[in-house]
């Protein structure tokens, strides 16, 4: 009987079901279910725990029955996720609170009185004091959240990111653990020996009882059980951080291996192997996985907002009705002077690296009368790849080596114009593998390590090209990195 890996990324706006074949490694389906966006006040981004707990559940239904697969015919799971995303819920699963997104700054003040705790904080941790981070987050709950507050009192609270939450929902609520490579996104987690640092606890006022055990990233998790769309028994054998799943799918499990994905934000991130490099510009040192007890650590590079401003060209703006069109508009700019003064700044939740600016806004300078939707699509695509710029840029300075291909993914990486576009501003090649959802992908790779069928020298077998972008000179790429430069450091940086 023909034996399936069963992929779970649980993203920002919605969750992907993978099913690949177990043999091959083939990707035979995926399936995606939004779930809605919550906005209580500005700055403030939420999720509803039970939305993604239904998306999740609908996604795997549907792919098993699109396919005709017997649920029994999975072999393993692996899951992948949003990371500094916080849940709070009780020993039984259920929610107390909606989730706090990544995006959500509502910790921003905490964060600029503490700042004379950035060093500290990047030494044990390779991070910034930044509402990005999941502490903050967990904090808040515990201050302002009247059934968190009382869950605490009582000892019934669980305090996560959201793979955690997945992993004990398929458990029946019995497994309660993490990995490092979302536990060193929290602001809790030392970097040195991956485990929940007692300073830092002391100084987020964070129990530890509420936190779940760091385990190595390929290993058993548990097991399902007590799941009407699923049998008892499956392996949850991998589980990873979107981003660093990313780089596993990449084939990125080597020294100096580098990636850019392109979500609802986009991230680049650079192997750094056993060695911790902490950044000099800006970066996060993070973990990318643990495997036999060794941390393979990373730099990152952040930048909140990429297919989202997309997004919001289509929801807000009514522009076009699927975020792919938004190519084809900007394409219809074949005369590039016209775009000479117009940026568009997609800063909507803040600023993330190299820059670390909570309180920045969205900004679109420039715009005149001829302005057209057409322009404004040109120059979000220009915005998102000059963002993610600045990072590719930070990261090439504090890189031992040279830097001269970027592996792209993510679904904004089709877009062949967005991809020109970063190659002419990067100068840098990038290339574009033939499974661009390597977060899905990334994983379900990990989950057939995690119970020893799969091997790092096998992966680099599956890794193939689709297409490379070379970087083409021109003076309007010269002229959109000055001005954006420039606006930059006079009004954003601190």
């Amino acid at each position: 009987m023909k034996k399936f890996i069963l992929s779970i990324d649980q993203g920002t706006t919605g969750t992907t079901a993978m099913l690949i074949d177990s043999q091959s490694f083939t990707v035979i389906d995926k399936v995606n279910s939004e779930f809605p966006q919550i906005y209580p006040h500005p700055g403030m981004v939420e999720h509803n725990l039970n939305d993604i707990w239904d998306s999740v559940e609908k996604t795997i239904i549907k792919v098993l029955k699109n396919n005709n697969v017997d649920k029994s015919c999975i072999e393993c799971i692996g899951i992948t996720n949003q990371r500094e995303t916080t849940c709070a819920y009780t020993k039984d699963g259920e929610p107390l609170s909606n989730a706090i997104v990544w995006q959500d700054r509502r910790t921003s003040e905490f964060c600029k009185k503490n700042k004379d705790q950035y060093q500290n904080l990047q030494k044990k941790t390779g991070l910034p004091l930044d509402p990005y981070f999941s502490a903050t987050k967990m904090q808040w709950l515990l201050n302002n959240n009247e059934s968190v507050i009382n869950a605490a009192k009582n000892n019934n609270l669980r305090l996560s990111t959201i793979d955690t939450f997945l992993l004990y929902k398929l458990s029946g609520n019995k497994s309660f653990s993490t990995e490092p490579s979302n536990a060193s996104r929290t602001l809790l987690m030392n970097l040195d020996n991956c485990d929940w640092d007692p300073e830092l606890l002391d100084f987020f006022e964070i129990n530890q009882e509420f936190l779940p055990k760091i385990q190595e990233s390929f290993t058993n998790f548990g097991t399902t059980k007590n799941l009407a769309f699923l049998p008892d028994g499956i392996p949850i054998s991998c589980i990873l951080g979107d981003q660093q799943a990313a780089l596993f799918g990449q084939a990125g499990h080597a020294k100096g291996s580098l990636k850019c994905t392109y979500g609802t934000g986009a991230f680049i991130l650079l192997n750094t192997g056993e060695e911790k490099i902490y950044s000099s510009n800006g970066l996060l040192t993070t973990v990318a996985y643990k495997q036999n007890g060794k941390p393979t650590y990373a730099l990152e590079g952040s930048s909140y907002i990429a297919g989202a401003a997309v997004q919001w060209l289509r929801d807000n703006l009514k522009m076009f009705k699927k975020s792919s069109d938004v190519e084809n508009l900007a394409k219809e700019v074949k005369d590039l002077s016209q775009m000479e003064n117009l940026v568009f700044f997609p800063f909507f939740s803040g600023i993330g690296s190299p820059y670390w600016n909570a309180d920045a806004k969205g900004a679109i300078i420039g715009l005149t009368r001829d302005t057209e939707q057409k322009h404004l699509a040109r120059a979000c695509l220009d915005g998102i790849a000059l963002a993610i710029n600045d990072s590719i840029n930070a990261l090439i300075e504090d890189s031992p080596a040279s830097v001269e291909n970027i592996c792209v993914d993510g679904g904004a990486s089709m877009n062949d114009l967005l991809m020109q576009i970063q190659a002419d501003f990067s100068r840098k090649q990038i290339t574009r593998p033939e499974v661009i959802e390597t977060t899905a992908f990334g994983v379900a790779l990990g989950a057939s390590v995690g119970i020893g069928k799969l091997s790092f020298e096998e992966i680099d077998k599956l890794w193939k090209t689709d297409k490379t972008f070379q970087p083409v000179e021109n003076s309007y790429s010269k002229t959109k990195l000055k001005q954006w430069s420039e606006f930059i450091h006079k009004n954003f940086i601190n």
